[in-house]
């Protein structure tokens, strides 16, 4: 049959003709009686629908059934019309378009024949007469990859902007969670809003302290002082790592086709610990050791306290020593982590409109000092401000800071205790000639009377006897473990001294009242300083909270009612966070898998036994009205539309022989048979 003889589709509409648009026939049926054939799918479906309505339903049921007309000719509308307009259509569709298909092939390899000029496509063309390097257009599809990257870093950030702006409308306030979002929310270490000191109605200062730890950045951070040993010895044990790693996966594959449960999180760890050995050794010494087989012991040797610089004087270009310290420089592995944090900092500034007329960075020392205005002076600086200090620790640093934090603790409580003494020794010498001025005077006073009236009689001990533990400041503090031994966090030494500071300002106050002798503005200058100072240091962030990896610390001056810079450093804040760090990963949810949740027992679904006789005799025992009250209860006619209720369990008993065949169990409203047997009807049920 010649293409020309099949009707163009997309101009010829008509339900009858044959693979017209809307058809119900098709030339490809082959000109088959297609009424012929429906009519007898119809039949088959609605008799099997009506042989299992008469297996299922008692024959009260199925006469009240029948009553408003045959059930016959309802199912069997019910089915032609559905089948008829859903899926003979779908088909005509479906091979109209293959036919069509097959149409623009005929007319494509007739051209080709009858032509002595064969049109190829342009793609084919270009590439049998240029090739793959004179019509390159990677330059122009990494102009369009930047393009778009750039438009959906704006959108993204406009983005971030009203869903800040409107998570702030909301919340009528300013506070830690409109600042940082809850998937960063964990490596916040500190986080205070305070009213600003000299102007606490309309400016608020922001203190943010964010600590993201080793494991979690994306590029790894290494001091500058770091070995060139340290540097290869990282790199070998992240590359063992994933080979543990890989061979655990392997085997738990192997595991799972065999058909055997997969691992629990405890068989995963004790296996990747069987595991490091077959890749690291504890033997130094032997240079056929496991640990030497990626680099020999001999280069090793040869980078031993090899640091970041070498001596001009012994420097050697053509050294072994030299030319391995060349391969890590060239590779970059000391400042790639660093200075990749510095560049998202700054290139996310600069594109936020977050402008900065400071930047120190102490590259050595692994630190970034910026500030939006070089001065430093608050007095002088706008309402609308801020600076962030980068700082890379690790361990021996944090250590060294904890001794020091320690230390001003303790300096601290001995200046707010000095003080405390000589406003108590001036408290004490005012009381001159004064029979009664505090209830301790007035307790000396009773002291006798006390003793003799009621202690004596009592035998109970004088209060003077009695051992004094609770100093009337702060509650007693609970004995310490080696978890707070470890992990000092300084709350009770902090709240102690504040609350001495508290109460040496109320007693100067009561003890001279409108008066301002020397001693008063002598006492008062010092206390201001100590609680200033104090609260400086309350403000710094404790390093026994600290864990080593980047500490981003960050302070921002904003007005209460335009919080411009607060916002902006919003944005900007979790931008960077999103490019610096991997973020938390708990590892239970790594390993996590859905098919270990699924493997059930009921899931082997399996036929009940016939089961006891008494639970026979509960089931002959339903009674079969309840059918009938059902139809009863409803007095219109029962249709096929509506849905079906659910008959109670007890009513699905029957009567005689049925009721052990019933008591089988039912699957999917079928009765509990082998797949492939055949039921009443002939018919196998798949």
């Amino acid at each position: 049959m010649a293409s020309i003889d099949l009707p163009r589709s997309p101009n010829v509409f008509h339900p009858e003709k044959p693979s017209a648009v809307g058809s119900r026939n098709s030339l490809a049926q082959d000109y088959r009686d297609q009424q012929k054939e429906v009519n007898q799918l119809l039949e088959e479906e609605t008799n099997k629908v009506l042989h299992h309505l008469n297996a299922k339903l008692p024959k009260e049921v199925l006469e009240r059934l029948d009553v408003m007309g045959g059930i016959k000719e309802k199912l069997y509308n019910y089915f032609n019309q559905n089948y008829q307009n859903m899926f003979n259509r779908y088909m005509v569709t479906a091979e109209d378009e293959m036919l069509k298909k097959v149409r623009g092939f005929v007319d494509r390899e007739e051209m080709k024949v009858l032509n002595r000029y064969t049109p190829k496509e342009i793609a084919t063309l270009l590439d049998e007469v240029g090739g793959a390097d004179k019509f390159n257009t990677g330059e122009i599809e990494k102009s369009m990859v930047n393009m778009y990257g750039h438009l959906q870093g704006h959108i993204q950030r406009g983005v971030n902007d009203l869903e800040t702006l409107t998570n702030s409308l909301l919340r009528q306030k300013t506070d830690v969670g409109a600042f940082v979002r809850g998937e960063n929310a964990y490596s916040i270490v500190k986080c205070a809003f305070k009213d600003n000191i000299y102007k606490p109605k309309t400016v608020t200062d922001v203190k943010l302290s964010v600590n993201i730890l080793d494991s979690e950045l994306i590029s790894p951070v290494f001091q500058y002082q770091a070995t060139v040993e340290y540097l290869i010895k990282d790199l070998l044990s992240k590359h063992y790592m994933d080979e543990i790693d890989n061979a655990i996966e392997k085997l738990k594959d192997a595991r799972i086709d065999q058909g055997l449960e997969e691992m629990s999180d405890g068989e995963i760890i004790f296996a990747k610990m069987n595991k490091v050995k077959e890749y690291a050794s504890d033997d130094i010494d032997n240079p056929k050791s496991i640990r030497y087989n990626i680099i020999a012991k001999d280069l090793m040797e040869r980078i031993n306290n090899l640091r970041a610089e070498i001596d001009p004087a012994t420097f050697d270009q053509l050294n072994v020593r030299e030319n391995l310290k060349k391969i890590i420089d060239i590779e970059n592995i000391r400042n790639r982590g660093f200075n990749t944090a510095i560049n998202s900092l700054t290139s996310i500034l600069d594109t936020s409109k977050m402008g900065y007329q400071y930047i120190e960075n102490l590259k050595n020392a692994r630190e970034l000092i910026l500030r939006e205005y070089d001065d430093t002076n608050v007095a002088v600086l706008p309402d609308e401000r801020y600076q962030i200090r980068l700082r890379y620790y690790d361990n021996a640093q944090l250590n060294e800071e904890r001794k020091a934090y320690e230390v001003m603790i303790r300096s601290f409580e001995t200046e707010v205790e000095h003080l405390w003494d000589v406003l108590t020794t001036r408290y004490e010498d005012s009381k001159f000639l004064t029979r009664v001025t505090d209830f301790k005077d007035l307790a000396q006073l009773y002291k006798r009377k006390i003793r003799k009236n009621i202690k004596e009689k009592s035998g109970d001990p004088l209060y003077e006897n009695i051992a004094k533990v609770w100093d009337e400041i702060s509650f007693v503090k609970p004995g310490e473990t080696d978890v707070e031994k470890m992990n000092r966090t300084f709350l009770y030494e902090k709240d102690k001294l504040r609350k001495k500071l508290i109460i040496m300002r109320d007693k100067l106050k009561n003890m001279y009242d409108y008066q301002y002798p020397i001693e008063r503005r002598v006492m008062e200058e010092r206390l201001d300083f100590l609680e200033n100072e104090f609260n400086k240091f309350d403000y710094i962030i404790n390093p026994f909270h600290l864990q080593p990896g980047l500490l981003l610390d960050l302070d921002i001056t904003s007005i209460k009612r335009k919080k411009a810079t607060l916002d902006g450093m919003a944005n900007c804040l979790n931008e960077f966070l999103h490019g610096v760090s991997k973020g938390f990963q708990d590892a239970a949810f790594a390993s996590f898998s859905r098919r270990r949740s699924t493997v059930r027992a009921d899931i082997a679904q399996t036929f009940s036994s016939d089961g006891s006789d008494e639970e026979k005799v509960a089931h002959d025992a339903a009674p079969r009205a309840q059918y009938l009250d059902m139809l009863n209860d409803e007095p219109a006619p029962a249709s096929l539309d509506a849905p079906v209720k659910s008959a109670p369990a007890a009513t699905k008993a029957t009567r005689g022989p049925k009721a052990k065949e019933q008591k089988s169990g039912v699957v999917d409203g079928r009765r509990g048979r082998k797949p492939g047997t055949k039921n009443r009807t002939g018919l196998k049920e798949i």
